[in-house]
């Protein structure tokens, strides 16, 4: 064996050296980092832009999206749970729904590094963690993708058309009572059709910040109506049960987790933002959203179900006195919010549309994606005029895909992504799972039983409801 400069020689194969006045200083490398990679890329700075969102734009959008018309069946809900079970069972929920969002995006930044990409979308950080997974799961990278896709896009393309019809609905039940004539609300959905189509127009996330921050003071000045007559003549909480029965329980998960989930919307808002890596963290952009989100709805349910008892309809403005002004003001302002919300919920629809079809339209791609969009509301539009009663049906749809979207897909992607990396101690990231997976099997059965449940009774109103108020995300005011 040779020991004299062989043996440098040979070292140096393996580490790096410099040369300092005739000296050897050898230079061991860092250890790469295992969760981001390629210590030299960065996918939050490689990430370009035309319009990037800030955090309080990305709050905006995330506020309007959890604050949909669902949080007006929160009072139902806590009937079916009691006030006390209700206000845990609410924190539970909203804890739940968040922290799926928060694996989703950690998941997502997990892969940007691996990938070197900056920015996908839900189908596709579904198909890269497959992908990049196990390789019992790599086949299934392909319908994880289409699925996801296909399942976001009937979901909002459902949601919005109903939307329509929650619109029409509030402006019908006040112009009505003003003229006393009955007006056909198909043609009210019709002349919805323009409005819509312009709100669609908004060409970017950037530019809808503004609609979304308008829809936020409606609604937050309808519930604030809300709040007055709920405040008004408050029994004792005594008058109310602090639990609910046993039974009643999943409906109340069903409801809630429904009302605030926004799973679709998550990546959309994660991919324009400025600073993607605030969007999670302690005090990152979902928490801070999600913690206001969840006090609103423990609020207005609690109040809600003290002051109407066994009153407590599926949707809390039809216990609000339609013959006085404040009443017709906040249907009108809930009508307003709601405008103002489709387009949000909208994009959605037109994200995953654009990106099936713009690789095809090359020449002329800005006409194209304006018609396409024009085209897609037309569409959505006229399914509500259609077939104006379709809620129900939609709510049967978003209690298959929400659940399934919002809380058993984002922890599958999580098991498939740090499936190599291990899951913690005692395997605890598993058991978490599992529970979660229980929960999302609970919203889904009880979710899908209360909407054929109003089906029935759409169809049979002579049979008495076993259950309603479940709403999904589309409790018509």
């Amino acid at each position: 064996m040779n020991n004299g400069g062989g043996g440098d020689g040979e070292l140096d194969t393996f580490i790096p050296r410099d040369g300092v006045n005739g000296t050897k200083k050898y230079q061991i490398q860092p250890r790469k980092d295992l969760e981001h990679g390629d210590s030299d890329f960065n996918p939050f700075t490689e990430r370009k832009l035309d319009h990037p969102t800030t955090n309080m734009e990305t709050l905006t959008h995330l506020l309007k999206a959890s604050l949909g018309t669902g949080i007006l069946a929160m009072p139902i809900a806590f009937m079916y749970s009691g006030l006390a079970i209700g206000i845990i069972s609410t924190i539970v929920t909203a804890f739940i729904c968040t922290h799926c969002s928060y694996v989703l995006v950690k998941c997502a930044h997990t892969l940007y590094y691996r990938t070197r990409r900056t920015k996908m979308s839900f189908a596709e950080v579904a198909e890269v963690a497959f992908l990049n997974g196990p390789k019992w799961g790599r086949k299934f990278a392909a319908l994880a993708k289409h699925s996801i896709q296909w399942g976001l896009f009937i979901t909002y393309f459902g949601t919005c058309s109903v939307y329509t019809v929650i619109i029409a609905t509030n402006f019908q039940q006040v112009f009505e009572h003003y003229s006393g004539y009955e007006i056909e609300l198909r043609l009210l959905i019709a002349s919805l059709l323009i409005p819509l189509i312009l709100l669609s127009w908004v060409p970017n996330l950037k530019y809808l910040a503004p609609v979304s921050m308008i829809a936020n003071v409606f609604m937050g000045v309808g519930l604030g109506i809300t709040f007055y007559y709920l405040v008004i003549d408050l029994p004792a909480i005594e008058t109310r049960p602090l639990v609910g029965s046993i039974w009643t329980q999943a409906s109340f998960f069903a409801i809630t987790i429904f009302a605030m989930e926004a799973i679709g919307v998550v990546m959309p808002l994660e991919n324009q933002m400025k600073t993607p890596q605030s969007f999670v963290g302690i005090c990152g952009v979902l928490n801070q959203g999600m913690s206001g989100v969840t006090l609103i709805y423990m609020l207005l349910g609690f109040l809600g179900y003290l002051r109407y008892g066994a009153e407590t309809q599926g949707s809390i403005t039809l216990n609000l006195p339609i013959e006085e002004i404040p009443a017709q003001v906040v249907k009108i302002l809930i009508g307003l919010a709601v405008y103002c919300t489709f387009g949000l919920q909208f994009y959605v629809c037109l994200e995953i549309g654009w990106d099936s079809i713009k690789d095809r339209f090359v020449k002329r791609p800005v006409l194209v994606n304006y018609v396409m969009r024009t085209v897609l509301v037309t569409a959505a539009t006229l399914l509500a005029v259609a077939v104006p009663t379709i809620s129900p049906f939609i709510g049967l749809i978003g209690a298959f895909c929400f659940s399934i979207l919002g809380l058993l897909i984002p922890v599958l992607i999580e098991t498939v992504t740090y499936w190599d990396r291990g899951f913690g101690k005692m395997n605890w990231v598993i058991w978490k799972n599992v529970v979660i997976t229980f929960f999302g099997i609970i919203a889904l059965v009880f979710g899908s039983k209360s909407a054929i449940e109003e089906i029935i009774a759409l169809y049979l109103p002579s049979t008495e409801p076993l259950l309603t108020g479940n709403q999904t995300v589309l409790a018509t005011p």
